[in-house]
């Protein structure tokens, strides 16, 4: 009942989210300082870690593919395919729940702690709006980091392919262009942007209900990031079996 009582409260806020908006002049400047720290702040580890990772998959396809009688160019292939399919939209999701999730759940619940929030209610700002709809709005330029993910992670691969003896540059180009579905593409876009919506608003929701004081505020931005992770994997399953099921 517990549980059932968090899923309903989760979608009430959601709800509340969305009424009563905060003027727009006010909007903007909070809309592009959540960009600022939400996207562009993430930019630096999401690309040191997609480079790598993009290496590690090419390596690992590399060695188990270690038939003569299998063309190098499925190097290039199996990269591309798991950096785009699962990679680059997942994986960077789960790090964004770390970064900018506890990041969000520590702010909104730091205000809730000295009582910025009740002050907002007592001036008649419907706190929601103006703390949740600025993030919901900056999270959804998530797919251009996601992007940027897909051709880092896949950069990574080709360095560690031609730069490591496992393939020649043309195979794994060869590799990359074959047998190429756009919707792949599309899928993961499709993905990141509902993984940016739950990034946005489980966190958010953590950290506007929490109780106590400074402790809790710690506790709260753990269970978030673990709660944001559940559900990005369970979304992620389901959006799968629909899309490319």
């Amino acid at each position: 009942m517990k549980y059932l009582e968090a899923i309903g409260k989760y979608f009430i806020m959601i709800w509340e989210v969305f009424k009563k908006p905060t003027k727009w002049p006010i909007m903007r400047s909070l809309i592009l300082k959540e960009i600022d720290e939400l996207i562009f702040g993430a930019m630096g580890i999401i690309i040191f870690i997609s480079f790598f990772i993009g290496g590690v998959v090419t390596i690992q396809t590399a060695l188990n593919l270690n038939s003569p009688f299998l063309p190098k160019s499925l190097i290039g292939f199996a990269t591309r395919q798991s950096v785009i399919l699962e990679f680059a939209p997942t994986f960077t999701s789960i790090i964004m729940a770390g970064k900018v999730g506890s990041y969000i759940t520590s702010s909104i619940g730091t205000m809730r702690v000295t009582e910025q929030i009740d002050a907002l209610e007592v001036m008649g700002v419907n706190s929601l709006n103006y703390l949740v709809f600025p993030k919901i709005i900056a999270t959804m330029m998530y797919p251009f980091a996601v992007a940027v993910s897909m051709f880092v992670g896949i950069l990574g691969g080709w360095v560690a392919a031609v730069f490591g003896g496992y393939a020649p540059s043309g195979e794994f180009i060869k590799g990359l262009q074959m047998d190429f579905d756009s919707f792949h593409v599309t899928y993961a876009f499709i993905k990141s942007i509902v993984f940016a919506f739950v990034i946005a608003t489980v966190p958010s929701f953590h950290g506007y209900y929490m109780k106590g004081g400074a402790l809790e505020v710690g506790k709260a931005s753990t269970t978030s990031f673990v709660w944001t992770s559940v559900v990005i994997i369970i979304v992620n399953y389901v959006l799968t079996q629909l899309l490319l099921g």
